[in-house]
Protein backbone atom coordinates (compact mmCIF):
# COMPACT_ATOMS: atom_id res chain seq x y z
CA UNK A 1 0.00 0.00 0.00
CA UNK A 2 1.31 3.61 -0.74
CA UNK A 3 1.84 5.96 1.98
CA UNK A 4 -0.03 9.34 1.59
CA UNK A 5 1.18 12.52 2.60
CA UNK A 6 -1.77 14.53 4.21
CA UNK A 7 -2.39 18.03 2.95
CA UNK A 8 -1.36 20.28 6.20
CA UNK A 9 1.72 17.87 5.70
CA UNK A 10 2.06 18.41 2.06
CA UNK A 11 1.91 22.29 3.06
CA UNK A 12 4.78 21.78 5.66
CA UNK A 13 6.99 20.18 3.31
CA UNK A 14 6.32 23.05 0.75
CA UNK A 15 7.44 25.44 3.04
CA UNK A 16 10.53 23.27 3.94
CA UNK A 17 11.29 23.01 -0.06
CA UNK A 18 10.89 26.43 -0.29
CA UNK A 19 13.24 27.60 2.68
CA UNK A 20 15.85 24.84 1.88
CA UNK A 21 16.02 26.48 -2.02
CA UNK A 22 16.06 30.05 -0.96
CA UNK A 23 19.26 29.84 1.49
CA UNK A 24 20.76 27.42 -1.10
CA UNK A 25 20.23 29.99 -3.52
CA UNK A 26 21.59 32.91 -0.97
CA UNK A 27 24.43 31.08 -0.03
CA UNK A 28 25.12 30.55 -3.61
CA UNK A 29 25.00 34.39 -4.67
CA UNK A 30 22.34 33.47 -7.41
CA UNK A 31 19.88 35.81 -8.25
CA UNK A 32 16.39 34.73 -9.30
CA UNK A 33 17.22 35.53 -13.04
CA UNK A 34 21.07 33.84 -12.59
CA UNK A 35 19.30 30.53 -11.02
CA UNK A 36 16.96 30.11 -13.69
CA UNK A 37 19.60 30.22 -16.50
CA UNK A 38 21.29 27.68 -14.61
CA UNK A 39 18.65 24.92 -14.45
CA UNK A 40 15.61 26.21 -17.34
CA UNK A 41 13.04 26.74 -14.52
CA UNK A 42 11.55 29.97 -15.25
CA UNK A 43 12.26 32.46 -12.94
CA UNK A 44 8.54 32.81 -11.67
CA UNK A 45 8.33 29.37 -11.00
CA UNK A 46 11.91 29.77 -8.67
CA UNK A 47 9.94 32.50 -7.13
CA UNK A 48 6.79 30.78 -6.44
CA UNK A 49 8.65 27.99 -5.12
CA UNK A 50 10.33 30.34 -2.72
CA UNK A 51 7.25 31.35 -1.43
CA UNK A 52 6.13 27.72 -0.85
CA UNK A 53 2.93 28.85 -3.19
CA UNK A 54 3.77 26.31 -6.23
CA UNK A 55 3.62 21.79 -5.43
CA UNK A 56 6.73 21.58 -7.67
CA UNK A 57 7.49 18.00 -9.22
CA UNK A 58 10.14 15.80 -9.13
CA UNK A 59 11.36 17.19 -12.75
CA UNK A 60 11.22 20.89 -11.64
CA UNK A 61 13.08 20.30 -8.46
CA UNK A 62 16.00 17.53 -10.33
CA UNK A 63 16.47 20.71 -12.46
CA UNK A 64 16.49 23.39 -9.42
CA UNK A 65 19.23 20.55 -7.65
CA UNK A 66 21.34 20.23 -10.56
CA UNK A 67 21.71 24.71 -10.84
CA UNK A 68 22.32 24.45 -7.64
CA UNK A 69 24.55 21.82 -7.60
CA UNK A 70 23.08 19.43 -4.78
CA UNK A 71 20.95 16.41 -4.63
CA UNK A 72 17.45 15.96 -4.71
CA UNK A 73 16.87 14.63 -1.27
CA UNK A 74 18.69 17.53 0.12
CA UNK A 75 15.76 19.97 -1.16
CA UNK A 76 13.69 18.41 1.25
CA UNK A 77 15.44 20.71 4.71
CA UNK A 78 17.89 19.76 7.03
CA UNK A 79 16.95 19.75 10.45
CA UNK A 80 13.69 21.55 12.05
CA UNK A 81 14.15 25.65 13.17
CA UNK A 82 15.93 25.87 16.28
CA UNK A 83 16.73 22.01 16.87
CA UNK A 84 20.22 20.86 16.44
CA UNK A 85 20.80 17.66 13.83
CA UNK A 86 20.41 14.06 15.60
CA UNK A 87 22.45 11.34 14.13
CA UNK A 88 18.61 9.09 14.97
CA UNK A 89 15.82 9.56 12.82
CA UNK A 90 12.90 7.55 14.27
CA UNK A 91 10.11 6.65 11.11
CA UNK A 92 7.44 9.54 12.83
CA UNK A 93 10.09 12.51 11.72
CA UNK A 94 11.10 11.01 8.14
CA UNK A 95 9.93 13.60 5.59
CA UNK A 96 7.56 12.40 2.85
CA UNK A 97 6.71 14.10 -0.08
CA UNK A 98 4.24 13.33 -2.79
CA UNK A 99 5.15 14.16 -6.62
CA UNK A 100 2.42 15.83 -8.06
CA UNK A 101 2.74 14.36 -11.49
CA UNK A 102 3.66 10.98 -11.28
CA UNK A 103 2.15 10.34 -7.54
CA UNK A 104 5.19 8.74 -6.49
CA UNK A 105 6.21 9.00 -2.80
CA UNK A 106 9.57 9.59 -1.56
CA UNK A 107 10.72 9.34 2.13
CA UNK A 108 13.91 10.66 3.62
CA UNK A 109 15.24 8.00 5.58
CA UNK A 110 18.54 9.61 6.38
CA UNK A 111 18.47 12.08 10.26
CA UNK A 112 17.85 15.64 8.55
CA UNK A 113 20.85 17.55 8.43
CA UNK A 114 23.23 15.29 9.64
CA UNK A 115 26.70 15.46 8.30
CA UNK A 116 26.89 12.53 5.44
CA UNK A 117 28.87 11.57 2.42
CA UNK A 118 25.15 9.83 1.42
CA UNK A 119 21.84 9.98 1.64
CA UNK A 120 18.99 7.37 1.75
CA UNK A 121 15.40 7.64 0.62
CA UNK A 122 12.57 5.28 0.31
CA UNK A 123 10.49 5.49 -2.55
CA UNK A 124 7.02 4.10 -3.15
CA UNK A 125 6.37 4.40 -7.17
CA UNK A 126 2.55 3.84 -8.41
CA UNK A 127 1.90 1.18 -11.18
CA UNK A 128 2.24 2.80 -14.55
CA UNK A 129 4.48 5.91 -13.27
CA UNK A 130 7.14 7.58 -14.80
CA UNK A 131 9.51 10.03 -14.25
CA UNK A 132 11.61 11.63 -16.35
CA UNK A 133 14.78 13.69 -15.03
CA UNK A 134 16.38 15.42 -18.32
CA UNK A 135 19.60 16.49 -16.37
CA UNK A 136 22.89 15.05 -16.62
CA UNK A 137 26.77 16.27 -16.20
CA UNK A 138 25.87 17.77 -12.54
CA UNK A 139 28.97 20.28 -11.54
CA UNK A 140 29.10 17.51 -8.30
CA UNK A 141 30.25 14.07 -9.02
CA UNK A 142 27.10 12.77 -7.83
CA UNK A 143 26.06 8.76 -7.42
CA UNK A 144 23.11 6.77 -6.66
CA UNK A 145 22.32 3.02 -5.97
CA UNK A 146 18.78 1.76 -6.40
CA UNK A 147 18.08 -1.39 -4.53
CA UNK A 148 14.18 -2.58 -5.55
CA UNK A 149 12.73 -4.00 -2.58
CA UNK A 150 9.46 -4.90 -3.81
CA UNK A 151 7.82 -4.85 -7.50
CA UNK A 152 9.83 -4.07 -10.78
CA UNK A 153 11.42 -0.77 -11.69
CA UNK A 154 13.03 0.05 -15.46
CA UNK A 155 15.64 2.69 -15.34
CA UNK A 156 16.98 4.68 -18.27
CA UNK A 157 20.23 5.92 -18.70
CA UNK A 158 21.31 7.55 -21.52
CA UNK A 159 20.25 4.69 -23.88
CA UNK A 160 20.62 1.98 -21.75
CA UNK A 161 17.92 0.27 -20.01
CA UNK A 162 17.68 -1.60 -16.85
CA UNK A 163 14.65 -3.82 -16.04
CA UNK A 164 15.42 -4.26 -12.03
CA UNK A 165 12.99 -6.99 -10.27
CA UNK A 166 12.70 -7.41 -6.23
CA UNK A 167 16.65 -7.44 -4.79
CA UNK A 168 18.03 -6.43 -7.73
CA UNK A 169 20.52 -3.22 -7.00
CA UNK A 170 21.60 -1.18 -10.18
CA UNK A 171 24.19 1.52 -9.53
CA UNK A 172 24.90 4.86 -11.32
CA UNK A 173 26.55 8.13 -11.61
CA UNK A 174 24.00 11.17 -12.31
CA UNK A 175 25.52 12.24 -15.78
CA UNK A 176 23.04 11.31 -17.82
CA UNK A 177 19.55 11.79 -18.47
CA UNK A 178 17.70 9.38 -15.97
CA UNK A 179 14.42 7.62 -16.76
CA UNK A 180 12.17 6.03 -13.84
CA UNK A 181 9.18 3.97 -14.88
CA UNK A 182 7.14 1.33 -13.20
CA UNK A 183 5.32 -1.13 -15.60
CA UNK A 184 4.07 -3.29 -13.89
CA UNK A 185 0.42 -3.66 -12.44
CA UNK A 186 1.50 -3.65 -9.12
CA UNK A 187 3.04 -0.72 -6.76
CA UNK A 188 7.21 -0.83 -6.42
CA UNK A 189 9.03 0.51 -3.53
CA UNK A 190 12.92 0.94 -4.01
CA UNK A 191 15.86 2.42 -1.82
CA UNK A 192 17.72 5.07 -3.56
CA UNK A 193 21.11 5.61 -1.88
CA UNK A 194 22.90 9.04 -2.75
CA UNK A 195 26.17 10.38 -2.63
CA UNK A 196 28.48 12.94 -3.81
CA UNK A 197 32.16 11.53 -4.10
CA UNK A 198 33.46 15.37 -4.71
CA UNK A 199 32.28 16.08 -0.89
CA UNK A 200 35.02 12.90 0.02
Amino acid sequence: MLDTVKPSAEADINQRIADRVRELRAARGYTLDALAARCGVSRSMISMIERGAASPTAVVLDKLAAGLGVSLASLFGGEAEGAPAQPLARRRQQLKWRDPESGYTRRNLSPAGWPSPFQLVEVDFPPGARVAYETGGRESNMHQQVWVMSGRIDIVIGDELHALQQGDCLAMRLDRPLIFSNPASKAARYILAIGDASAN
